[in-house]
C-alpha cells in the first residue's frame, strides 16, 4: 500500500480559513459503509442518525495558546511554538532554524532558546499567565492568516476541559451545548476521553509505503469503565460513535492493548483513570474493535487522519465521498465541514 494512493487534488479555495459563522451550521456528509450511500445535510441535524442507548465519545482536550512572536537579541523577529509545556525547566519547542540565544516577548517575559528545540522561560508568575497574555492559538500552517481573537473561542471545542494540546480535535468543533443536549434528550450516552494532540498526529507520511511510517507516541487518559460501556452498547444493539481520529486512536489503543501503561488511579466515582501512551497507527487493514461510527473532518491528503478514515470507510468509498465533497464545494481541514461515517 503506497502513501501516494491517498493523494487527491484539492482546490485551494476549499481550504477553510475561518470557522463557519455558527458551529452547528457546518455542512455534514453522512456516508454509509453498508450501502455506499452519501447524504448531505447540516450538522445541527446529526441527532437523526442516533438512537437511544448509542454511545458518543468525545476528546475533551484543551488547546493551549502556545504560539509566541518575539525578537532575538539583535531584533530579528522569531516565532516559536511550545510543543511540550513545562512550568519549570526546559520546554520543547518548534521553531524555524536552529537559533540559540535569548528571545524577548516583552520586557519581563523572555526565553533562552537552544538550537530552536528547547526554551527556558523567564517571567513573573506562572507560565500559563504569560501565555494567556502573549500567546496565540496554534493554527495549522494551511490557515494563511495570523491567529486572532475569534480563534480563542472557535479553535476550541465547547467541552474542552483538560489543557495540553497544540492542535484542536477538529471533529468536535461543530458541536454546541444545544447539540449535545439534544443528543442527551434522545437517550444518547456521552462519555469523554483525553488525548492531548501533539505534532505526531499531524506528522506527514513521507515514506513511499504506508507501513514504513512511524507514529510518535501520544499520551491519553481514559476511564476503565468505558470499555464496559462500549461492550454494553454492542450487546444492546447500539453503536459507539467516536468524535475524531484522536478519540478513535485512544479507544482502539485501549481496546487492542496497544498502549504503554503510565498509571491507573482511583477516580472520585469509584472508577479507575488509566493514563497511558500509544503510537498506534491506524490505516487500511485495521480491525476496529470498539468504534462503530466515526465523526471526522475532511483531511489533508496523504496524512495519518485520512489513512484512519480510509481504514474505517474503505479507501474507495472515502475517496468517492471526497470527490463528492469537492464537487459540492464542502470546506476542508480544521475549520471545514464534517463527515459522519456509519
Amino acid at each position: 500500500m503506497r502513501s501516494s494512493d491517498f493523494l487527491f487534488d484539492l482546490p485551494e479555495e476549499l481550504i477553510a480559513q475561518y470557522p463557519a459563522a455558527e458551529r452547528e451550521k457546518s455542512r455534514l456528509m453522512a456516508v454509509c459503509r453498508a450501502t455506499g450511500s452519501i447524504e448531505r445535510m447540516a450538522f445541527e441535524d446529526i441527532a437523526c442518525y442516533f438512537n437511544a442507548g448509542d454511545l458518543l465519545i468525545l476528546n475533551n482536550t484543551k488547546v493551549m495558546p502556545v504560539k509566541l512572536h518575539g525578537a532575538t537579541e539583535t531584533g530579528k523577529p522569531i516565532e516559536i511554538l511550545i510543543a511540550q509545556k513545562e512550568q519549570t525547566g526546559p520546554c520543547r519547542i518548534l521553531s524555524k532554524g536552529k537559533y540559540t540565544g535569548r528571545v524577548f516577548f516583552s520586557e519581563d517575559f523572555y526565553a533562552d532558546v537552544s538550537e530552536g528545540k528547547w526554551a527556558v522561560f523567564c517571567h513573573d508568575g506562572p507560565l500559563d499567565g504569560q501565555l494567556d497574555k502573549f500567546g496565540l492559538m496554534p493554527l495549522p500552517p494551511y490557515i494563511k492568516r495570523p491567529p486572532g481573537a475569534i480563534d480563542r473561542e472557535r479553535y476550541q471545542t465547547v467541552y474542552a476541559e483538560k489543557e495540553g494540546s497544540i492542535a484542536a480535535p477538529t471533529a468536535g468543533l461543530h458541536f454546541t451545548h444545544a447539540t449535545l443536549e439534544a443528543l442527551r434528550d434522545k437517550g444518547v450516552i456521552i462519555e469523554t476521553i483525553t488525548l492531548n494532540v501533539g505534532q505526531g498526529t499531524f506528522k506527514p507520511v513521507q515514506t513511499e509505503y504506508v507501513t514504513d511510517h512511524k507514529m510518535d507516541s501520544e499520551q491519553f487518559e481514559i476511564a476503565s469503565s468505558l470499555l464496559e460501556k462500549i461492550k454494553a452498547a454492542k450487546q444492546n444493539g447500539n453503536k459507539t460513535v467516536a468524535v475524531g481520529t484522536t478519540t478513535t486512536r485512544a479507544v482502539e489503543a485501549i481496546s487492542s492493548g496497544r498502549y504503554s501503561l503510565i498509571s491507573s488511579v482511583p477516580s472520585d466515582n469509584g472508577d479507575r483513570l488509566i493514563t497511558a501512551a500509544t503510537d498506534i497507527f491506524i490505516y487500511p487493514g485495521h480491525e476496529f474493535l470498539s468504534v462503530d461510527a466515526l465523526i471526522t473532518n475532511f483531511h489533508v491528503p496523504r496524512s495519518t487522519p485520512v489513512l484512519l478514515a480510509s481504514a474505517f470507510a474503505g479507501r474507495e468509498l472515502l475517496m468517492r465521498a471526497y470527490e463528492a465533497a469537492i464537487a459540492a464545494k464542502y470546506r476542508f481541514f480544521s475549520y471545514g465541514d464534517v463527515m459522519l461515517i456509519l
